[in-house]
């Protein structure tokens, strides 16, 4: 079988993430959930946080592994001897973004593949900049983080120390 990795930033992950990590793991042999220390983008939760929110989420899963990473997703990809990269599509401006990188990612490294799973209907209009600005301006967002992580997340999401 196949192990596979399922990069992002996850800031804070979201149900969406969490659908499409869960129904990877059912396809593939290992799943590594690469947690990205992103440098141009500013995150509201720490590179430990999001790991740790990741590793809560999927404690039911026992083929995935969560770990941060820095540089190319293609060499993190080479370094745990995955030949996949899942990614989920949500609305229609996700099918271009991510055609191009995976173009870009093949040009790297052709032993890469990527594999793009569909989001679930709940999750087509959730992503992790839609949670944040939500909390931000006062709303709930309990229906789009998972449980588990939601009474540690609340707080910095909604502005709070």
């Amino acid at each position: 079988m196949t192990k596979a990795i399922f990069p992002g930033t996850f800031d804070p992950i979201t149900k969406g993430h969490l659908d499409i990590v869960e129904r990877g793991s059912e396809i593939f042999e290992h799943v590594y959930v690469a947690v990205y220390e992103s440098t141009e983008k500013e995150t509201l939760f720490d590179m430990n946080e999001r790991v740790e929110m990741f590793n809560l989420s999927t404690q039911h899963l026992k083929n995935i592994s969560v770990s941060s990473y820095k540089g190319l997703t293609v060499d993190f990809a080479k370094k745990v001897e995955a030949k996949v990269m899942i990614r989920g599509l949500r609305i229609g401006q996700d099918f271009e973004y991510e055609r191009g990188m995976a173009l870009v990612n093949r040009e790297i490294n052709n032993n890469i593949e990527t594999v793009c799973l569909i989001s679930a209907m709940p999750n087509q209009f959730i992503s992790s900049s839609r949670v944040k600005e939500i909390a931000g301006l006062g709303g709930e967002v309990n229906s789009f983080i998972p449980e588990k992580i939601y009474q540690q997340a609340k707080n910095k999401l909604k502005g709070e120390k």
